[in-house]
């Protein structure tokens, strides 16, 4: 993992990357395409604050990049026609997250581009493993009201 001195997001909102194709500014955030966008159209959004990820998120950056995100979701519509778009946000090795500061992928989509599939056709978990899950995630969420 990479420190924040070391963080090629930093560089772009730091205004040290030459070669960043930017697309909008404000005080709390940055977009940009990534160097190998994985369609046409495909922006990065990113806080201005070096935050690693999700869990690390404080919930006014989170307001602020939620409507952002709409609002570029909007943008990226109008200048590329898309049939669909992905909202994409990943944390963790697992879940192939490659930089370590927190960013959201606005993906235009097209049947046949080169993303492909994002989800599996289907899955095999048995019914036991998805209530186990389940209990635990109702268990997590009945305290979310009073964190």
């Amino acid at each position: 993992m990479r420190t924040e001195a070391e963080c090629p997001f930093c560089e772009i909102v730091q205004r040290d990357a030459p070669d960043a194709r930017e697309v909008y500014r404000d005080e709390h955030s940055v977009a940009f395409f990534p160097l190998e966008p994985a369609t046409l159209g495909h922006t990065l959004l990113v806080p201005r604050n070096h935050i690693p990820d999700i869990w690390s998120l404080d919930d006014e950056t989170a307001s602020h990049l939620a409507r952002v995100t709409l609002a570029l979701s909007h943008a990226v519509r109008r200048a590329t026609a898309p049939e669909g778009l992905n909202i994409i946000q990943s944390n963790g090795v697992a879940a192939t997250q490659s930089v370590f500061h927190l960013h959201i992928h606005i993906v235009p989509r097209w049947p046949g581009d080169e993303l492909g599939r994002i989800w599996p056709p289907e899955t095999s978990y048995s019914d036991k493993q998805k209530d186990e899950v389940w209990e635990r995630l109702r268990h997590e969420c009945r305290k979310v009201g009073s964190e």
